[in-house]
């Protein structure tokens, strides 16, 4: 059977037609591309080569601070000048460790005093808004002029521990914080230590430093020193630089790495220049009766950029800290609180897989 030649002519226009059509489509998509390229080097250039050191500075301690991000100071600038700028800002270390008697527990106290000393030694009785108060938990917004977040404020400290994964490995996968709390039944958390992260790609399985959980030493060496915050059996935050022998001695029952520390017996942790860059950031802390802190920061959104490290001891000052620690941040900054899943915006919208965090019992 012949083809209609006529037929066969237009069949052959049409397929001309879609195949000019579609070059045209991808190269519109490839200049495009270009184009945002072009315009995304020259904005970094302007950044980091820009008229503003300050602008600059704050961006490179920013990007530096990420898994990942930092290839876009590296493109611009050499590791001798990036050096240098993390070396005029930066957090300067403290020398001493936690005072265990300047907090005074009072969880195991009756009702009435508890609630008394809770009025008269916080001061979160200054904010009215709490979102939700109820179990012996309170939670805060908190607000900057660069970023957002929330505070959570568990009265008995007793409530708090370390949650683990089951087993530490390279090749495995860590868990999502909301799995954490479920798999300890607990009603609330917030992620916890340093992990294995190269270029943003760990499976957020293999903890690095130390973890210390239920008085057994699970990741680090008995005669190393390690920068670390901890829960004693007293439910005493611990803040400081120890080896991983003394801390267990001393009878810390659950201890991760990050840092810096914040606060340290009241005092707070000094910087140089801007201190650090804004990013996600996630701490604990303690009052002096006892109540932990747990404190998320959103970032690199537009409606929060982001913390700074000094950003992070107000809100804990204000919030009467004694002793305050830094935990990751970025990717992993994360808070859970009972059926709500995460109750703030992580970044990229989804939770990164971890092997520890700090969670909160049910009460009982």
């Amino acid at each position: 059977m012949k083809r209609d030649p006529k037929a066969q002519k237009k069949n052959n226009r049409i397929k001309q037609k879609i195949l000019v059509y579609t070059g045209r489509f991808f190269l519109w998509i490839f200049s495009t591309l270009i184009v945002l390229l072009i315009g995304l080097y020259v904005f970094l250039l302007y950044i980091n080569k820009g008229p503003s050191p300050y602008v600059r500075d704050l961006f490179v301690a920013s990007v530096m601070e990420s898994s990942a991000g930092g290839i876009m100071a590296k493109i611009y600038l050499s590791d001798e000048e990036i050096a240098a700028i993390q070396e005029k800002n930066n957090t300067v270390s403290f020398n001493e460790v936690t005072d265990t008697t300047l907090i005074n527990i009072v969880a195991q106290q009756d009702a009435a005093a508890h609630a008394e000393s809770t009025s008269s030694n916080t001061a979160a009785d200054d904010h009215s808004d709490a979102e939700i108060f109820e179990d012996g938990i309170e939670v805060y917004e908190v607000r900057g002029r660069m970023y957002y977040g929330k505070i959570m404020i568990i009265q008995d400290p007793s409530r708090v521990k370390l949650a683990v994964i089951d087993h530490f490995s390279i090749e495995g996968r860590g868990s999502t914080l909301l799995d954490l709390v479920a798999k300890y039944d607990c009603v609330a958390g917030i992620n916890g230590g340093k992990y294995e992260d190269q270029s943003g790609l760990g499976s957020g399985s293999l903890p690095e430093g130390i973890v210390i959980s239920e008085g057994n030493l699970l990741i680090g060496e008995s005669d190393t020193a390690y920068d670390l915050c901890g829960l004693t059996n007293d439910n005493v935050l611990v803040v400081g630089t120890m080896t991983a022998s003394h801390a267990i001695s001393i009878g810390i029952r659950d201890a991760v790495s990050f840092g810096p520390a914040l606060i340290i017996n009241g005092k707070s942790a000094g910087y140089s220049g801007i201190g650090s860059g804004l990013n996600p950031r996630t701490a604990i802390g303690q009052r002096e009766d006892g109540a932990i802190l747990l404190l998320v920061i959103e970032g690199r959104q537009t409606s929060s950029m982001g913390a700074s490290m000094s950003d992070l001891i107000e809100v804990m000052l204000e919030y009467g800290a004694v002793n305050a620690y830094n935990l990751d941040g970025g990717m992993s900054s994360s808070m859970v609180y009972e059926d709500e899943e995460i109750i703030n915006n992580c970044v990229h919208g989804y939770a990164r897989r971890i092997p520890t965090a700090f969670v909160v019992e049910r009460s009982q």
